[in-house]
């Protein structure tokens, strides 16, 4: 790819006024709710592009599942902590690099960005769900038992609270009901 076909493919993807080019070695892209920053090596022969997520104090309790995704669901874009910031990144051999690797990265990290931390928050979730299903098991109890358990949790506070409404509650078990149902074969 010539370094002019990275400025057109930025230019089809988003509006003109959203992109700059404040070197001639790099791009930024500014919309309401994207900032998307590309940049290209010394030698000009790779392309990076970041776009910020959350501030790093954010993502850090989900630092294992960051690593997860990176290993499993974020196909050729990767998340990584740089300057208290954690990033969506994209790295790319400029030679190698088509308009359509391009926009699939673009639009990879924008999906990113969109989601923020409800993926990894999901896979911490799921992950301790296991858990608990492993514990009953071992305990011996029956998926019937361990809904039965939770409900008793949370009608006696220990779980959600006491101010919490019966509509809200009854949400809460039906998501720990759909869970447990979910999982509950695969441990």
């Amino acid at each position: 790819m010539k370094i002019e076909e990275i400025t057109t493919t930025f230019n089809q993807i988003f509006p003109a006024k959203a992109v700059k080019t404040p070197t001639d070695d790099s791009w930024q892209v500014e919309l309401d709710q994207v900032r998307l920053l590309a940049i290209l090596s010394e030698d000009k022969s790779w392309l990076r592009l970041l776009l910020p997520i959350v501030p790093v104090r954010e993502a850090k309790p989900f630092l294992e599942q960051l690593l997860e995704a990176n290993f499993d669901l974020t196909q050729e874009v990767r998340y990584a902590f740089h300057q208290e910031v954690l990033w969506g990144v994209y790295q790319h051999n400029v030679a190698s690099l088509t308009p359509e690797d391009l926009e699939a990265a673009i639009a990879r990290l924008v999906s990113l960005k969109e989601k923020g931390l409800d993926e990894v928050f999901n896979l911490l979730v799921e992950k301790q769900i296991l858990q608990i299903i492993s514990a009953a098991k071992l305990q011996g109890q029956t998926l019937q038992d361990t809904i039965q358990n939770l409900e008793r949790f949370y009608h006696e506070g220990m779980l959600g609270g006491m101010e919490q409404n019966p509509q809200e509650r009854e949400r809460f078990l039906q998501a720990w009901r759909y869970q447990l149902e979910r999982l509950w074969s695969e441990v």
